[in-house]
């Protein structure tokens, strides 16, 4: 979807990041035969998966559309459907 801002919000970057880190460090961990440091690792993605969510409750998300740009994508839709 042309326009679209899903993902490229500091709540996502933020959240990806700890997750790739904890998904590296859970690896690690897995190869070295640790097990403590591979569910260290599970844990910090996790926690990825938790920062990007309050991130997102806290406005640094991607902004839910209004009613207009709302009603302005469905119209636009409609037409280049209508057109095809």
């Amino acid at each position: 979807m042309s326009g679209s801002a899903h993902g490229h919000t500091p709540a996502a970057w933020a959240g990806v990041i700890i997750s790739f880190i904890g998904f590296c460090v859970g690896g690690v961990f897995m190869v070295g035969a640790n097990v403590v440091g591979f569910w260290a690792g599970i844990g910090l993605m996790l926690l990825g998966a938790l920062v990007g969510g309050v991130m997102k409750m806290v406005g640094m998300g991607t902004p839910k559309p209004t009613a207009a740009v709302q009603a302005a994508r469905e119209t636009a839709t409609a037409s280049i459907r209508a057109r095809a």
